[in-house]
């Protein structure tokens, strides 16, 4: 083992300080090559800042800026050139309300919208300065205008809850206002009726004030009293409507009834405790209004009989309350915060989702990188929020949703469906806060969360279907077929050459963009960069390891943008593979790579060669002259060297070692190949594995094919490209295949 190897080998397995030539990155500013393109977020058009809406009932909760201002073009701007400048303009517009949300602006999009025309300069024409106020006036939603930072998540769910909520609310309050309406023309019909009613005051109080001086009210009710009926309510009646009457009037759950004088319930919590708590103490107040509704609409229909109904609703109580009558009231919010590892422990959290009351909680994580505990010799990585949105899972009939803050809105229908379903929900976010030490925005920071795979996107609809399959989704994630992420990397080499590479982010691309865990990483000169140093994502899948003496590396670029390669310690690869089993478990929860699947395919695969060569030798036997036995053609005598057996019509003519080939009658259809580029590999008319155009990939990638491919079938052969980097380690890696 040379010095240089022994030196990175020594750092890898111990991750102590890293000796010369090997060199600590704490005061390097490094960041992850894949995120090197990102240093200014506000000269971007991406999903933040968002708006929040209220689009009606199915509407989207939020929607990106971008999106607002592309309808306001299209709407405003005529197509063609006249149209560019307005289209400039707008876009303008978005920019400086992107730059001042983000340095801390707050308000509805229309008032942020007039502060940004009035600043705009070098806008001589005054109607193109009109135009653009105009577009602000008239844009497609309006609503309050929040960046990807630590309050935007509870803002979010917040609004999405009140939205949902105001639906509900305006369903109940029809029902509510409509039986108290019933209830008092019952009342009012037998006031009418009765000798009271008939008395001249209350004749003249029922008339309208323009029209009290054309009667005698005296004579009236002298004439209305001759033949009028003797009867009225029974006091029992009465009594029950009026008592009715009261609650409906007197509720406290839906703001805004008819005659609803008291202040309205509140449902929006810091803590489950708060939840359980409300919920038990109105939990009497609640049975009353159900069957005081239930009283007034037997009573309004004529429907109510005492002899049936009379013991049925003295016994009605709280434990009375079905499922169905649960749905009635609203949905309880309880938001956590910061507290992931109080979450997970927290029985109350539990308990709460398996109650049965309608409760949705947010819970959000705010670091979800930790060192482990002295003594475990592990690195841990957001454990506690993964295991909580999984024991959610358990519980089967609890809605979750787990996902970044960076990918919230590509998810507005999953966050509606799980507001809207009359079940508990559970939505487990990460949330980067504005004080993280790496000094990257929250955004970047969330969303290489997801990229890695420290905080995949998941959700659990319950109400889907009867199984996995339609409840259990993973396809908010980028490649969820992959184990890492895999996005093309272009850079400049010393000679000023394009070269372009694959790169995998994976956690410890993550961890690199954290400066508290700097220690586990050591930076490698340029001129000392060989053969012996591998990819992260390539050393994990097992092409690489201590054993056989090669050491992990992952890409960075420091603050002048130049590449730099940077060792790997054990202990953050140790995590790295645990993140990567944990995806793939998640991954056999949603019907990727599932391992039952994959050994039962296995089977049927073994079991079809068997019987396809069972049926050759029998078609060979049948061909054989008569009086003579056929010889199978697998015997073959000790020692002596076999014969060439006949080949099948199916079998691949044989081939140069030079020449990049694949066996395509033993492809297994894994989409491994045609996922890393769809333009160099594809399926033919039987779904399995051809190259189609060698010339649209490069050697990394077809090397990379080969090792990943499941029944070793791609054969690289030689590159095309003798000047392509990395070729000395990437044929040693071929050879295997070939």
């Amino acid at each position: 083992m040379d010095q240089m190897l022994q030196v990175q080998t020594v750092f890898h397995l111990t991750g102590q300080q890293p000796a010369a030539p090997l060199e600590a990155i704490g005061k390097l500013g490094l960041r992850p090559a894949l995120l090197a393109r990102y240093r200014d977020l506000a000269r971007l058009r991406y999903d933040f800042p968002l708006v929040l809406t209220d689009a009606g009932s199915g509407g989207p909760v939020a929607r990106p800026l971008s999106s607002i201002v592309n309808e306001a073009a299209a709407d405003k701007a005529p197509a063609g050139p006249s149209g560019e400048a307005l289209r400039k303009r707008l876009l303008r517009i978005e920019r400086d309300i992107r730059r001042a949300v983000a340095g801390g602006a707050t308000g509805l999009l229309s008032e942020l919208w007039k502060q940004a025309v009035a600043k705009l300069t070098g806008v001589e024409d005054e109607q193109l300065r009109q135009v653009l106020a105009q577009a602000g006036a008239t844009i497609g939603a309006d609503g309050e205008v929040v960046d990807c930072d630590e309050q935007m998540p509870r803002n979010l769910f917040t609004h999405a809850w009140r939205v949902v909520q105001r639906e509900k609310f305006a369903r109940v309050r029809a029902d509510l206002n409509g039986l108290i309406v019933r209830l008092n023309d019952i009342l009012r019909a037998d006031f009418v009726g009765s000798e009271a009613g008939r008395r001249p005051e209350s004749l003249k109080a029922a008339m309208g004030t323009r029209q009290q001086g054309m009667f005698d009210f005296d004579v009236m009710a002298r004439l209305l009293a001759v033949g009028a009926p003797g009867h009225s309510l029974p006091a029992p009646r009465r009594e029950r409507i009026e008592r009715a009457l009261a609650v409906l009037r007197s509720q406290r759950f839906f703001p805004g009834a008819l005659d609803t004088g008291a202040a309205p319930y509140e449902f929006v919590f810091d803590s489950c405790r708060g939840v359980q708590q409300a919920f038990r103490e109105r939990l009497p107040e609640m049975a009353e209004l159900v069957k005081a509704m239930s009283v007034a609409e037997l009573e309004g229909e004529g429907r109510y009989d005492e002899r049936k109904h009379d013991a049925y609703f003295s016994a009605f109580s709280a434990d009375s309350l079905s499922s169905a009558d649960m749905q009635i009231f609203p949905d309880y919010l309880a938001c956590l915060r910061g507290r992931p590892a109080d979450a997970t422990a927290d029985t109350n959290l539990m308990q709460l989702l398996s109650s049965g009351i309608s409760v949705k909680v947010l819970v959000e994580t705010d670091d979800i990188l930790e060192e482990a505990s002295a003594g475990q010799g592990r690195f841990a990585f957001g454990v506690r929020s993964i295991q909580l949105a999984s024991l959610a899972v358990g519980l089967n009939d609890a809605f979750v949703l787990q996902s970044t803050s960076s990918n919230l809105p590509q998810l507005h229908a999953g966050i509606r469906k799980g507001m809207s379903v009359p079940a508990p929900a559970l939505f487990s976010v990460y949330t980067a806060t504005a004080s993280y030490p790496g000094g990257l925005p929250p955004y970047l920071v969330s969303a290489a969360a997801m990229q890695s795979r420290a905080f995949p996107a998941f959700i659990y609809d319950p109400s889907a279907g009867p199984d996995l399959a339609t409840r259990f989704s993973l396809q908010d994630n980028p490649q969820p077929q992959q184990d890492w992420p895999v996005a093309k990397f272009d850079y400049a080499d010393s000679a000023l050459q394009r070269i372009s590479e694959s790169l995998a982010f994976t956690l410890a691309d993550f961890v690199a963009a954290d400066p508290r865990y700097m220690h586990h990483f050591a930076r490698v000169p340029h001129k000392l960069w060989n053969a012996q140093m591998v990819p992260v994502s390539e050393w994990l899948n097992g092409s690489g390891g201590a054993a056989d003496g090669r050491v992990p590396y992952l890409s960075a670029v420091d603050e002048e943008d130049v590449l730099q390669r940077l060792i790997v310690d054990d202990r953050l690869m140790h995590a790295a593979r645990r993140c990567l089993e944990n995806w793939h478990r998640l991954q056999e929860l949603g019907g990727i790579r599932n391992s039952h699947a994959e050994r039962l395919l296995a089977e049927a695969r073994a079991t079809w060669e068997e019987e396809k060569r069972k049926e050759i030798e029998a078609l060979a036997g049948a061909a054989a002259p008569a009086g003579q036995a056929a010889t199978p053609a697998a015997t073959v005598a000790p020692g002596a060297a076999a014969a060439a057996e006949p080949a099948p019509e199916e079998e691949e003519p044989a081939r140069s070692p030079d020449e990049a080939w694949i066996e395509t009658i033993r492809c297994s259809s894994c989409n491994e190949c045609t996922e890393l580029n769809d333009r160099m590999f594809a399926y033919n008319e039987n779904k399995q594995a051809y190259i189609k155009d060698l010339s649209a990939g490069t050697y990394r990638e077809m090397v990379e094919a080969a090792e990943s491919c499941q029944v070793s079938i791609i054969h690289p052969g030689k590159p095309l490209n003798p000047r392509e980097p990395g070729l000395e380690e990437l044929l040693e890696r071929a050879k295997p295949f070939q």
